[in-house]
């Protein structure tokens, strides 16, 4: 049967496939805009992409993302940021939702994801041991555990107010209110939803 697209065309919708939350048509769709844009759309594309592995690294202390020749995060290093309070966030771009609201001061730590049995992620995939040395070593006075309003996120916070406790660790210990519905991740969340759920923090 003869071939009804060029090989290179098809490789190029497959692999658009790949992307999470791009179906067949779209993939289709992105594949033909760039055969039809100039060759710089693409070659820029490209480019932008593999930087994705050779300019971006995680913070040793945050593990936020920052650029390949910072040695830690911006966020942790200002002297302007109040190290004594940390929000505890599942994915780095979480960071990027919770700035945006312009009611936090403090620094960041990024677990790497949620516990999740179902998935194969346990507490010891997550950078849990890293917070704790944070929280001795830097003093810490407050945590918020800002990890997103769902069944494996909140297991995850149960987890942590556990685990901070039983290191005899002294702490004072928040989540986000629930001004964040059920189901909608922190990078989804608006603003004004974000900023109540951070006025309006509880303890554990």
């Amino acid at each position: 049967m003869a071939q009804l697209l060029p090989s290179a065309l098809v490789e190029a919708i497959e692999e658009l496939g790949r992307l999470p939350g791009v179906g067949a048509r779209t993939a289709e769709r992105y594949a033909s805009f760039l055969l039809r844009a100039d060759p710089h759309v693409s070659e820029k594309l490209a480019s932008a992409i593999l930087k994705l592995h050779t300019d971006v690294k995680s913070c040793p202390v945050t593990f936020a993302l920052i650029d390949a020749d910072e040695d830690v995060s911006s966020l942790y290093s200002d002297p302007d940021r109040n190290k004594k309070l940390i929000a505890v966030v599942e994915e780095p771009l979480d960071i990027v939702s919770l700035e945006r609201t312009g009611q936090f001061n403090g620094t960041y730590h990024v677990l790497g994801g949620a516990i999740s049995p179902i998935d194969g992620i346990g507490p010891e995939q997550l950078h849990i041991p890293e917070l704790l040395k944070r929280l001795v070593s830097d003093r810490v006075e407050e945590v918020i555990i800002a990890t997103n309003a769902s069944v494996e996120g909140e297991s995850t916070a149960l987890y942590l107010q556990r685990h901070i406790l039983d290191a005899g660790i002294t702490v004072k210990l928040t989540r986000l209110a629930r001004g964040i519905p059920v189901g909608v991740d922190l990078e989804y969340a608006d603003q004004i939803t974000l900023t109540h759920a951070l006025e309006g923090r509880r303890d554990l």
